[in-house]
């Protein structure tokens, strides 16, 4: 899910609050994994524009694993061409392993999940929960990290269990 916004303000109060839940989001998953049996690694993967036509991701995919060793004069040449192509944002999963089972938390998605209320239809704007911002339009940190750790301990206690 890509949220939509209604108008700035709604954008505006999501993005005083993205940083502090995806900062918030990672102690608690790693404060999870201090106490379980699953093991987890994080992976940063491409987020491209849902208009990104397949030829063109794998251009430039292979323009940007080029350019890492890359000479300084065919460096420059495919920055060049980067640069007239789409690029995907980074997006972050924890690959979650215990035995042969694998479960991947798409971190953003958790994110929506924390700072916006529940949606049905993911074609309307997206609502911020007006619970994490205070009376003077600034994060509420208590409900912002007892929403994350209730939201954290969640997916924890729906993994499967080892003799599934």
């Amino acid at each position: 899910m890509k949220p939509k916004f209604a108008n700035i303000e709604a954008w505006q109060r999501a993005e005083l609050l993205m940083q502090p839940t995806f900062i918030r989001v990672v102690d608690n998953l790693r404060k999870q994994l201090d106490q379980s049996s699953w093991k987890g690694a994080y992976r940063e993967v491409p987020i491209w524009a849902d208009d990104t036509p397949e030829d063109v991701k794998v251009t430039v995919t292979q323009l940007q694993e080029q350019l890492k060793t890359a000479p300084p004069d065919q460096a420059a040449e495919i920055q060049q061409t980067l640069s007239q192509l789409p690029s995907p944002h980074p997006g972050y999963e924890l690959c979650l392993e215990q035995g042969n089972q694998q479960v991947v938390v798409d971190l953003w998605e958790l994110c929506y999940k924390i700072c916006f209320s529940q949606q049905d239809d993911e074609l309307q704007p997206v609502e911020v929960d007006m619970n994490l911002i205070d009376e003077t339009g600034d994060v509420d940190w208590n409900q912002l990290d007892d929403k994350t750790k209730q939201r954290v301990e969640q997916i924890f206690a729906t993994l499967p269990s080892k003799s599934e």
